[in-house]
């Protein structure tokens, strides 16, 4: 078992990595960016699947909520109808899982790389020369300078800067991709999951070569990128912003009116008909008048 790992894993992984150091200058630094990058181009349509997936399980939520509540003392009958959701909507549940999974392999054989190319001791080049290929490339390569940047490759980050990064890019990635739960049974669960992993891995990166947390990081970044554009933004990682108020229109200025003076009502003129009744009521009065007159004074 132990020939067949170190066959199809272990020495392609390794001289991979020799080779590269030779091509890029001697740096082993460079040469694990670099073959991060092609691995990660390789998983690159399984990571698309794997992003196409997490968000159609995304859109099945409230529709798997809803079986839950119904079959929640039927577990059996749960899966049955859970599993016909999945093949009626066209998704894999553990379609998520293949590039993790893929990468597991990975992750061993470049930590055993690591160890055995930038073994100091006599008997690890021991070791190390029964596993290099006869390339020119290979040979020009050793011995290896473990020297990148601030890291001993072989050896953990004193500074705990590749552990902020390892668990802060992770921390992002998943992010990304989780949805707010409604349930606060669920959202507990989910806050702990998304918390709990980055703290993982970097606490793991207190321990491991840096070589492999460097892997991580560049993985956790082509990681995010992968899913910016294949999502079409951030996803989860901004909280939806509640809506604004809607503004109140604005009050027009108020506009001085003119005060208009009350005009004074013109004199109410008589009319001809009143003024010929009072002419006349005059000269009966005065005829009566004068009528009186004559008799008093026969």
């Amino acid at each position: 078992m132990t020939a067949i790992w170190n066959t199809i894993i272990l020495e392609p992984v390794l001289n991979s990595l020799i080779a590269l150091t030779n091509v890029l200058g001697g740096s082993f630094g460079l040469s694990i960016i670099v073959l991060t990058v092609v691995v990660r181009l390789i998983l690159f349509p399984l990571t698309v699947r794997q992003t196409q997936s997490t968000k159609a399980m995304q859109t099945l939520q409230p529709k798997i909520q809803e079986l839950q509540k119904k079959y929640a003392k039927n577990q059996q009958k749960l899966q049955q109808e859970m599993m016909k959701l999945y093949k009626e909507a066209g998704i894999n549940p553990l379609g998520c899982l293949w590039p993790m999974l893929i990468q597991l392999p990975i992750w061993i054989a470049l930590y055993q790389s690591i160890m055995q190319a930038l073994g100091a001791t006599p008997e690890s080049l021991l070791n190390l020369s029964q596993h290099l290929y006869s390339w020119a490339a290979v040979g020009h390569a050793i011995p290896l300078n473990e020297q990148f940047l601030w890291l001993h490759l072989s050896k953990p980050d004193p500074n705990l800067i590749l552990a902020i990064l390892v668990g802060g890019t992770m921390w992002v990635q998943q992010k990304m991709v989780t949805p707010p739960a409604t349930d606060p049974r669920q959202r507990s669960m989910t806050n702990l999951t998304t918390t709990m992993m980055p703290l993982m891995f970097g606490l793991f990166t207190l321990s491991f070569p840096s070589g492999l947390a460097l892997y991580w990081v560049v993985s956790n970044v082509i990681g995010i990128v992968i899913q910016y554009f294949v999502s079409g933004g951030w996803g989860y990682l901004r909280a939806p912003s509640a809506p604004k108020p809607a503004a109140a229109p604005a009050q027009a200025p108020a506009q001085t009116q003119k005060v208009i003076p009350p005009q004074k009502a013109p004199p109410v003129q008589p009319s001809k008909m009143l003024q010929q009744a009072t002419e006349e009521s005059k000269t009966i009065k005065k005829a009566s008048e004068e009528k009186k007159r004559g008799l008093f004074g026969r």
